[in-house]
């Protein structure tokens, strides 16, 4: 894990420090262009173990101008690659393969050097050791059983074959299943396999020690090892002896319980060395009983922080990279309870030599003077010494220009052709460094290597480098610039050794041009180079903390915001890992959706929002929570007579914390399977006091509760049973009911099994007659929950008692409750009814109240019963069902409302209690006044001609009196619905129609009938109607009177017939002919429509209209002011186009004179052509196709015009037709002799046999004319027609 977040986190960082290396570290190249000695590009390493199955590849590759040659040397001396066959080294390269194929690899072992030399110098590679890797066979040892006491410690030795590399180590069983290891038996680093102290389970016959061999992936296995453990304790001497005959008894010292002691490394002290730059390895492994437990410590000093991780059970501290602060004492410590003891191991660093300063390229002008440096420190110090192209400094030829002094080597007034290889060796007993480096001499202006032109891009407030790589010699100077202004080392800008320039904290306004020259003594080059700061790249909101329910939906968001030119990648992970492949998981273009969401996913997710320049990162938690596990090992304690201790433990919380526990309980004697909620306590609790009741069968169970939900139950506890007792509550809800005048029921809730408290439940029922001096009558009934007392008299109080008892005695004393005996009938009458009529629908009644005696039972008030006899007006046909009105309790007057008016009624009362109703008092007759009438039934409204309507109407339904009269009132409604004038009539009681004349054609008008009484109008009922015109009665079927079409119905179907140049339209009109008009109007035209007035007809004929246009044409119809109040929907017609109108001329005279000269001509021109051809010669046409015809007949392409078959080898034959194309052209070809050419139009016209007509008129016209689809002889009248 920690890994991938490493690589997907950090590597921008890593690139990016990668990049500032580069660029201020590069050391000076010279182009491959220019005269330069040799430089080693690629060698093989130092220590190169080769597999004998394969061939040897020694890699030496270099560079320089010219190409350098190689030569190579073994052991020190020359190797002549040329007299061994089996030795090559490729084209160009100093890179040797030896084919082994049938030769031992041991004859090329050695030590290989490669030297690449040219005109300037030699470059050497190091030394190469060329070693075989070996994997030697297991020295063949008889392995003895190993008879070990129990409890001793042990060493099984693995002793492996020495290898090249060293093999790795493992131990295995017969069945290659790797033995367990743990701190008890581990395995040591030299492979050896330790027990601080056997167990009986370590017998067995198959410990196998396996050595995998790397470089040839073989593994050899030891023969297996056979360990018995005895247990001598449990033996006796017979036995032992017997199975210690023929094995190694390992161990003679007693077997118990010791403290540590240290197998490997054995005593108090050691040493071990370790190279700088190397992994440590130390390894402490203790003999013990019980098992040692190891730790590490460093004397006087920490462990290396970030460096150092315990291995093999904590025996072994590993130590990577190490470094000279790591030497020291170090100390492990091995622990029991029975005591403790340490071993201190010193570590001693030593290192190879290593680079403080490695010799560089030099590169010097003529004259010019330098230094060579070659420093490297180890431990021991190494020694230091010079070659030159390959030959010990002390050796070359001397030269005046040069000067070691304190190891490095002094250049002054070089010439050219003094360019060499240095080489400077540092060794030590613990390796060697070679470092070349050439010193190259030669005058060369400057140039630029950074390419021109280059963009740089970088984000704000971050680092910009700027290069300008150049070289030549002198060493050239770099100037640079920004818009033209000098660039000064300072504050805002740094200028590198390397001349990179850098901006630390680039802004916006440091975008722009940049200009780098370079000068030497031998010229200027000048290169420009661009940058832009752009906008970071910004998560716009931070993830956030969710928690989400198991099985819902996870939704995280990460909107950023970047530069416009940048375009931001999205990566998601979880855990620093990448997302699992499951679809739930559903990445959009800003956001991370997660469906359905489990517990597995719960974790940390990143965003990490990438452009080519920068990221910026998000994460958040996403917690999944769900309704707790439920709690786990209930358990009784603290048990008494009525009451427990219930302890449990939670189950896992899953992230919401647990409110509460609700506890229930199971009565498994009186009501199995059923749980009931008991009580509830805190969720930081796990254990409550439950109250218990006698004589139950308790199981109990414990659910949690947190935000989510309620857990699942737990387990049921054991049972627990309380031992039974008498009754603790009575009986509930005691009700006394009386059912009939001699007889009252006793009622009461039974008590729950939880409740009964022991067996034999039974209901003690006492009742006596209240303010009586009367003893208490009881019963006992058992399963019952009601008891019927007889022979009471009637609506008498009592007093009502119900007892528990059970086996173990009775419950408490019951409440006392009071009821009555059953009721019965009232037996008399209320007096003395009066009734006073208020006006025609109210009336009011009163009576006396009956006295309390003769209600027998309670009185629950009195029912007032009336109806309605008949109308004073007319007789009805039968009285009214009668109505009821309730006054409850005491009441002895009210109201009777919705009486109708001038009519008869007729009333009596009765009182009433629980039981039912008394008699009826006497009939009370009584008649209500004249009212106001009901509304006039059946209005209507007809329309008698233009200007007359009759309205007509019913009576009212109901007179509700005299009626004096009706009242008329009538108004115009127009167009928007508005109202006009309002006028009235007063009508006589005995009409029912009347006549309204002088009214307006054509117009709406509404109007309002009521009827009337001395007492007033009653109700109005509405109606509407139009006035319309003879003719519309005439013509078409009356409208109903007083019904108005609606909107847009006045008109009825429209039909349209269309001629070239006019159409005629027809259509149905409700309404009047006098304002009813023909709009039209081009479609899609933006022109206002046209209007002409029809003139009061239903067909009208529109003229002018445009051929071959189409048309949007309606009718409407106005009002006075001259507003649109009626339309039909709008016909689209089209106006055909006009036919051209030929003539046939075929019956003129002066065609048919044109005709025969025409035909005279064409006989002439057949004579001359049949002429010719007789003679063998050729009409232009003939010439022109002759010199380019095909040898091959042509057939005619009717799909491009061009014609063929025109050949003259048989000259008997009659000769083919041709027809144009269908339609009557002739492509004209791209070739200069085209027959076209010769036409006076664009196509010509052929006779019978072919030749062309055209060619004879002497002119060429481009017009083209239709062609005759005929093969035979045109006729003179389809000739001219072709012509029109």
């Amino acid at each position: 894990m920690d890994r991938k977040r490493s690589c997907t986190l950090c590597g921008g960082a890593v690139m990016l420090l990668l990049l500032l290396l580069g660029h201020m570290i590069n050391a000076l190249e010279v182009p491959l262009d220019l005269p330069q000695p040799p430089t080693i590009t690629h060698q093989s390493p130092k220590d190169y173990i080769i597999d004998p199955r394969e061939n040897i590849i020694i890699h030496c590759e270099a560079k320089g101008k010219p190409h350098p040659s190689f030569t190579w040397t073994r052991n020190g001396i020359h190797f002549d690659v040329e007299k061994d066959s089996k030795v090559i080294m490729k084209p160009n390269s100093g890179t040797m393969v030896i084919d082994i194929s049938g030769e031992k690899a041991e004859a090329y072992e050695g030590v290989y050097q490669c030297i690449a030399r040219n005109e300037h110098g030699s470059a050497l590679s190091n030394n190469i050791v060329i070693r075989q890797s070996r994997s030697p066979l297991w020295s063949k040892e008889k392995s003895e059983p190993i008879t070990v006491q129990r409890g001793m410690s042990l060493v099984l030795q693995c002793r492996p074959p020495a290898g090249l590399p060293p093999p790795i180590i493992f131990w295995m069983d017969n069945n290659f299943q790797r033995l367990p290891q743990n701190s008890r038996v581990s395995q040591a680093l030299n492979g050896d396999l330790y027990f601080s102290n056997v167990l009986m389970d370590d017998n067995r016959n198959d410990y196998i020690c396996y050595a995998r061999f790397p470089h040839t992936q073989t593994i050899q296995q030891k023969q297996p090892i056979t360990v018995n453990v005895l247990d001598i304790e449990a033996m006796n001497d017979t036995v032992l002896a017997a199975f210690l005959n023929g094995s190694d008894f390992w161990g003679d010292s007693p077997s118990g319980e010791r403290a540590p002691t240290f197998m490997q490394p054995p005593g108090m002290h050691s040493t071990s060395m370790v190279l700088k730059g190397d992994t440590l390895q130390l390894e402490c492994i203790a003999d013990g009983l019980p098992t040692p437990d190891i730790s590490w410590s460093k004397v006087n000093g920490d462990l290396p922080s970030g460096r150092f991780s315990f291995h093999s059970f904590q025996k072994t501290l590993k130590i990577t990279e190490v470094t000279e602060a790591d030497g020291g004492d170090y100390r492990c410590l091995a622990k029991n309870r029975l005591g403790s003891n340490h071993h201190n191991i010193t570590v001693v660093v030593r290192a190879a030599p290593f680079w403080i300063s490695a010799p560089q390229n030099l590169i010097l002008a003529p004259k010019e003077s330098g230094m060579l440096t070659c420093r490297a420190d180890g431990n021991p110090k190494p020694k230091v010494t010079w070659s030159v192209n390959g030959i010990p400094i002390e050796n070359s030829h001397k030269d005046p220009s040069r000067k070691i002094e304190n190891g490095n080597i002094i250049l002054s007034d070089v010439q050219t052709g003094s360019s060499a290889v240095y080489q400077c060796n540092a060794s030590n007993e613990y390796g060697y460094l070679l470092g070349n480096a050439f010193v190259s001499v030669l005058a060369e202006p400057p140039r630029v290597l950074t390419p021109p032109n280059h963009v740089y891009s970088v984000i704000t407030n971050s680092r910009a480098l700027l290069d300008c790589a150049s070289f030549g010699s002198p060493l050239p100077k770099i100037t640079w610039f920004k818009d033209g202004q000098s660039v000064v080392d300072g504050d805002l800008y740094i200028i590198h050794k390397n001349n990179t320039l850098e901006i630390n904290v680039a802004q916006p306004v440091n975008s722009g041009k940049y200009t780098c020259i370079a000068s030497n003594s031998l010229g200027n080059k000048e290169n420009h180079i661009y940058l832009e700061v752009k906008e970071p790249t910004r998560i716009l909101r931070q993830l956030g903390y969710k928690v989400i329910q198991r099985n819902s939906m996870a939704v995280f968001e990460c909107k950023v915001k970047h530069d416009p030119t940048l375009f931001p990648s999205m990566i998601w992970l979880k855990d620093n890992m990448e997302l699992p492949d499951d679809s739930r998981f559903e990445v959009g273009s800003d956001s991370l959706t997660i469906h359905d969401v489990r517990e597995d996913d719960e974790g940390n997710y990143t965003c990490i929002r990438n452009t080519t320049l920068d990221q910026d990162s998000a994460s958040a938690m996403l917690t999944v929570v769900e309704q707790p596990d439920p709690p786990t090992d209930l358990e009784l304690t603290d048990q008494r007579e009525h009451s427990v201790q219930l302890t449990w433990t939670p189950g896992d919380e899953n992230n919401s914390p647990i409110q509460l526990f609700l506890i229930q309980y199971e009565d498994s004697l009186h009501e199995p399977g059923v749980w009931v909620n008991m009580t509830e306590v805190s969720g930081t609790r796990t254990t409550a006091h439950l109250e218990l009741s006698p004589y139950v069968y308790y199981f109990f169970r414990v659910l949690a509760l947190n935000e989510v939900g309620l857990s699942e139950p737990s387990s049921p506890s054991r049972q627990y049973r309380t031992n039974p007792a008498q009754p603790e509550v009575s009986p509930s809800d005691v009700e006394v009911i009386g059912t009939s005048p001699d007889s009252m029921t006793i009622t009461w809730r039974e008590l729950t099994g939880l409740e009964s408290n022991g067996p034999g439940l039974q209901y003690k029922v006492s009742w006596r007659q209240k303010d009586v001096d009367q003893q208490w009558t009881s019963l006992t009934l058992a399963n019952v929950s009601l008891y019927v007392v007889t022979g009471t008299p009637t609506f008498m109080p009592y007093e009502v008692t119900v007892q528990a008892v059970n086996d173990y005695g009775p419950g408490p004393r019951p409440e006392v409750v009071l009821g009555y005996s059953g009721e019965d009938l009232p037996t008399v009458a209320p007096e003395n009814v009066k009734v006073s009529v208020l006006n025609g629908t109210v009336a009011e009644v009163s009576w006396d109240a009956v006295p309390l005696s003769t209600v027998q039972g309670r009185l629950n008030g009195y029912k007032v019963s009336y109806w309605k006899m008949r109308s004073l007006h007319k007789q009805d046909p039968e009285p009214e069902k009668p109505q009821e009105l309730i006054f409850h309790g005491n009441e002895m007057e009210g109201l009777l409302f919705g009486l109708h008016p001038y009519s008869q009624y007729t009333l009596y009362i009765r009182a009433f209690n629980g039981k039912g109703d008394g008699p009826t008092s006497s009939n009370q007759i009584f008649e209500t006044p004249e009212g106001v009438p009901g509304p006039p039934a059946d209005l209507k409204v007809q329309n008698l001609n233009l200007d007359s309507l009759v309205v007509k109407w019913a009576p009212p339904v109901e007179y509700n009196g005299h009626l004096t009269g009706y009242l008329l009132k009538y108004q115009p409604i127009n167009t928007t619905d508005e109202l006009g004038p309002l006028k009235e009539l007063l009508l006589a009681a005995n009409e029912t129609s009347i006549t309204l004349d002088n009214l307006k054609h054509s117009t709406r008008y509404k109007f309002y009938l009521n009827a009337k009484t001395i007492k007033g109008s009653g109700p109005t009922v509405t109606e509407e109607g139009i006035t319309i015109m003879d003719e519309a009665l005439i013509r078409h079927p009356a409208v109903e009177a007083g019904k108005v079409p609606p909107a847009d119905r006045m008109f009825g179907s429209v039909n349209s017939s269309v001629e070239e140049d006019h159409a005629v339209i027809s259509w149905e009109y409700l309404g009047p002919d006098r304002n009813v008009y023909v709009e039209y109007v081009v479609d899609n035209s933006k022109e206002p429509w046209k209007t002409e007035f029809v003139n009061g007809t239903r067909t009208y004929q529109i003229r002018g209209l445009k051929p071959g246009m189409s048309y949007r044409v309606r009718v409407v119809a106005r009002d006075h002011s001259d507003a649109t109040v009626h339309s039909t929907e709008e016909l689209l017609i089209t106006v055909p186009a006009m036919t051209s109108k030929q003539v046939d001329i075929a019956t003129q005279g002066w065609f048919i004179g044109l005709m025969c000269a025409i035909a005279l001509l064409i006989l002439v021109l057949l004579i001359v052509c049949f002429i010719k051809r007789n003679k063998g010669g050729k009409y232009p046409v003939k010439e022109k196709e002759d010199a380019h015809q095909d040898p091959e007949i042509q057939p005619m392409k009717e799909d491009d015009g061009t014609f063929g078959e025109y050949s003259d080898t048989e000259d008997h034959k009659p000769l083919k037709g041709s027809r144009t194309p269908s339609n009557g052209t002739v492509k004209k070809d791209d070739s200069d002799d085209s027959l076209v050419d010769y036409g006076e139009g664009g196509d010509g016209q052929f006779n019978e046999d072919g030749s062309f007509i055209g060619q004879y008129s002497g002119k060429k016209e481009k017009d083209t004319a239709e062609g005759n689809e005929s093969s035979e002889a045109p006729s003179p009248v389809n000739a001219m027609n072709s012509f029109v």
